[in-house]
C-alpha cells in the first residue's frame, strides 16, 4: 500500500504516541522499569528515523539500511504496509535476515532487526488496552538497530530484574538466546569487532 505524505505523518504520530503511552513509563511487570527504558532518550535526542516499505516483493529497503548503517541514529523504524499476511511467515523472514546478518551477508554483523506484526495478539505486559490509535492503516513494524548496543543494554537490565516476569509469561527466551549468541560472535562478545569486516 502506497501512503500519501499525510498518511505517513499519521503513522509516525501514532507510533510516537504509542511509545510515550506504552513504552516510556515505569511498568510493574518490568520491575518498575519502562518497557523500553531507552526509548525516551532516543526520541529526545532525535536518534530515531522512520522509513517505509510498500513493495510486497522486496526487502531492499531493509537491506539498504543493513548495508549502510548510519550511527547518527540509534533506531530505524521501518513501517511495512506490504507485510506478509501470515504472521509466522513474517517472523520467519525476520529470523532469516538476522541469521544472514550474523553470517556477514551485509558486511556488518553488528546489527539486529525485530518485528511486530499487526495480527499479533496483544502483549498484555506492554499493551494495557488504553491506547487509542490515530489511523486505520494496517502495518507491520521492523526495528533496525546496533546489536551490540541492544545486547549490552539488555545485559544491564537482566541484573535489575527487568526480565524476571517477562521470561515467565512470554515466549521470548529463545529469541533472547539467539541474539545473545550473535552478540557473542562479535569478537567473542566484547563488541569490538570491526564493523566493516
Amino acid at each position: 500500500m502506497i501512503l500519501s505524505d499525510s498518511q505517513k505523518e499519521e503513522v509516525k504520530t501514532e507510533i510516537r504516541s504509542w511509545s510515550k503511552h506504552q513504552l516510556e513509563s515505569p511498568n510493574a511487570d518490568f520491575n518498575n522499569i519502562p518497557a523500553c527504558p531507552y526509548a525516551k532518550k532516543a526520541w529526545d535526542d532525535d536518534k530515531v528515523k522512520f522509513a517505509f516499505k510498500t513493495d510486497f516483493y522486496s526487502n531492499d529497503i531493509i537491506y539498504d539500511y543493513l548495508k549502510d548503517w548510519d550511527d547518527a541514529v540509534d533506531l530505524v523504524i521501518l513501517i511495512d504496509t506490504a507485510f506478509l499476511e501470515e504472521a509466522q511467515d513474517f517472523y520467519d523472514n525476520v529470523d532469516f535476515i538476522n541469521e544472514n546478518i550474523s553470517k556477514n551477508a551485509f558486511k556488518d554483523k553488528d546489527l539486529w532487526i525485530m518485528g511486530f506484526h499487526p495480527y499479533d495478539d496483544a502483549n498484555e505486559l506492554i499493551d494495557d488496552g488504553t491506547f487509542e490509535g490515530v489511523t486505520d492503516i494496517e502495518y507491520a513494524i521492523i526495528f533496525v538497530q546496533r546489536l551490540s548496543k541492544l545486547q549490552e543494554a539488555s545485559n544491564k537490565l537482566v541484573d535489575k530484574g527487568y526480565y524476571d516476569h517477562y521470561f515467565k509469561t512470554n515466549d521470548v527466551s529463545k529469541m533472547y538466546e539467539i541474539r545473545k549468541e550473535y552478540y557473542r560472535r562479535l569478537d567473542h562478545g566484547n563488541g569490538k569487532e570491526s564493523r566493516a569486516s
